[in-house]
C-alpha cells in the first residue's frame, strides 16, 4: 500500500497554551486535525463557563487564515466547581468534557482535586446530563512509586469511584500501562485515549545513555511491556481506544532545566508516526478507527465527512525545532525513519 485515504482526524487531549505559544503550536494541529479536547490546565485554570468562552475566543483569534479547525473546550474540575456552571456550559454546547487532576499529578495541577469526596456532586451531575469525565489516572502518594501510579489509581480511585457513581462516563487519558488496557476491556461506560509518543518510546529512552529531556512526560513512559500492550489496543480497532496524542509544548529552556517540564510535543509528526507504527503492526487498515472514528463515537459527536491522504515513499523530513513567540519547541523525534506523509 502506497496511499491511504481516511476520515480527517481529530484529537482527544490537546495543550496548546496560551498567548505567544497558543498563536506558535495551533497551526501543526490545526494542519490536519479538525476538532480537539483543549486542556484547561492554563496559569489560571480554566474553571467556569466564562473562562472557557474567553479561552475559547483566544483559541479561534489564533487559527490560521481559512481555517476550520473547532476547539472543543474542557473545564478544570475543583472541589469549588460550581454545579448550576458546569451544567449551564454543557447546555449552551460551550463544552465538551470536564477534567479532573488529581492535584500535584501533573504540569499545572496545583488547583486539582485533593480529596475525591468534595466532588462527588460534581459528579453525580455529569453522570445525570451525559457529560464526559477526562480523567488524569495518577495517584500522587508520595509512598506509591511513579511507575505504578496508574496502576493503583485504577484500584484505588478509578474503579470504587464508577462503581459508586454508575452511569459516569469516564476517558482514561494517556494510559500508559497493560493494567489501564486491560481494565477499559473489561467495563462498559469507559474509554481511553492514547498518546503518539507512548506506542514509541519506553523509559529506557528517556533514561539509558543519559537524560533525554524531550522524552520526560507525566505519566511517565514506562517498561517495554506495557508499550506493547498499548500498541496492541491501538491498532486492534478496539472502539474504545482512541487517539489524544497529549502534545504538550513546553520552551526548551524549560524543558532543559534542572527541574524539566514534562510533555512531548508532537502535534507536527503525529500522523507520519502513526501511520509508520500502525503499518509495523500491519494494522494500516484499523488506523482510521484509532484516528477518526471510535473518539466520536465514545463522545456521541458525528465523524468528520472530509478526509486526508497519506502516501508512503522517501523518508519525510521535518523541522527539530518550531519557533514561536514564547521561544522555541522541540518536536517529538521518534528514532525512526517516517515513510507515510499527509498530502
Amino acid at each position: 500500500m502506497t496511499t491511504l485515504t481516511i476520515r480527517r482526524p481529530d484529537d482527544w487531549h490537546l495543550h496548546l497554551r496560551d498567548g505567544e505559544m497558543l498563536k506558535g503550536v495551533l497551526p501543526e494541529t490545526a494542519r490536519h486535525f479538525a476538532r480537539a479536547i483543549i486542556m484547561p490546565n492554563l496559569v489560571p485554570p480554566v474553571v467556569t463557563a466564562k473562562d472557557a468562552a474567553e479561552y475559547r475566543d483566544r483559541i479561534m483569534a489564533a487559527k490560521p487564515d481559512n481555517s476550520d479547525f473547532q476547539p472543543l473546550m474542557t473545564l478544570y474540575l475543583t472541589e469549588d466547581t460550581n454545579v448550576k456552571d458546569l451544567r449551564a456550559a454543557h447546555e449552551i454546547g460551550l463544552i465538551t468534557a470536564v477534567k479532573l487532576y488529581p492535584a500535584g499529578a501533573t504540569t499545572n495541577s496545583a488547583s486539582g482535586v485533593k480529596d475525591f469526596k468534595n466532588v462527588r456532586r460534581q459528579l453525580e451531575t455529569m453522570a445525570q446530563i451525559g457529560l464526559p469525565l477526562c480523567i488524569h489516572g495518577e495517584v500522587t502518594d508520595p509512598d506509591v512509586d511513579i511507575f505504578d501510579r496508574e496502576a493503583v489509581f485504577i484500584d484505588t480511585i478509578l474503579d470504587p469511584l464508577r462503581r459508586d457513581i454508575p452511569g459516569l462516563r469516564v476517558i482514561s487519558e494517556h494510559i500508559t500501562t497493560k493494567d489501564g488496557v486491560d481494565y477499559v476491556r473489561e467495563n462498559k461506560d469507559i474509554a481511553a485515549t492514547i498518546t503518539t509518543h507512548h506506542l514509541v518510546i519506553n523509559r529506557n529512552h528517556i533514561l539509558v545513555g543519559g537524560i533525554k529531556p524531550h522524552y520526560y512526560c507525566l505519566p511517565v513512559a514506562k517498561r517495554e511491556q506495557h508499550r506493547l500492550a498499548l500498541v496492541e489496543a491501538a491498532t486492534s480497532g478496539d472502539p474504545h481506544f482512541f487517539l489524544g496524542t497529549d502534545s504538550a509544548p513546553h520552551t526548551d529552556d524549560l524543558k532543559e532545566h534542572a527541574c524539566g517540564c514534562a510533555g512531548c510535543f508532537t502535534a507536527t509528526n503525529t500522523l507520519s508516526i502513526l501511520a509508520e507504527v500502525f503499518e509495523q503492526e500491519g494494522k494500516l487498515d484499523t488506523l482510521e478507527k484509532f484516528t477518526s472514528l471510535n473518539g466520536p463515537a465514545f463522545y456521541k459527536l458525528p465523524a468528520n465527512q472530509d478526509t486526508i491522504t497519506l502516501a508512503k515513499g522517501d523518508p519525510v523530513t521535518y523541522p527539530t525545532k518550531i519557533d514561536t513567540g514564547a521561544g522555541p519547541v522541540t518536536v517529538f523525534d521518534p528514532l525512526m525513519p517516517l515513510h507515510w506523509r499527509v498530502t
